[in-house]
């Protein structure tokens, strides 16, 4: 039985949202607005040039290790539901694993 329970482990798995900028200026202008606020849907469809995401609110949805880079994992991983992060410094390349 504990064989079978491997085949059927998986790994821990978060949820998170970002607004994915390009430059350290724009992130501090989108930290004050948080900061004082500012509903993180809506500065996400203003300012990510994760434009996918963006539409969706910054919603990134569920991912497990190894799917998004080290630093954005990290950070994800770490946090509390609610949270918000200081920003990430990071070279975005998702990697997306294949179901199939």
């Amino acid at each position: 039985m504990d064989q079978e329970k491997d085949t059927f482990a998986t790994s821990e798995k978060v949820e998170a949202s970002h607004i994915l900028i390009e430059d350290e200026e724009t992130a501090n202008e989108v930290i004050k607005k948080l900061e004082a606020g500012e509903d993180f849907a809506e500065l996400a469809k203003e300012y990510s040039t994760d434009t996918a995401s963006a539409e969706n609110d910054g919603e990134l949805g569920f991912f497990g290790t190894g799917e998004m880079t080290e630093e954005f994992e990290t950070a994800a991983f770490a946090m509390k539901v609610g949270e918000t992060s200081d920003p990430v410094k990071t070279d975005w390349l998702p990697r997306y694993k294949s179901n199939g």
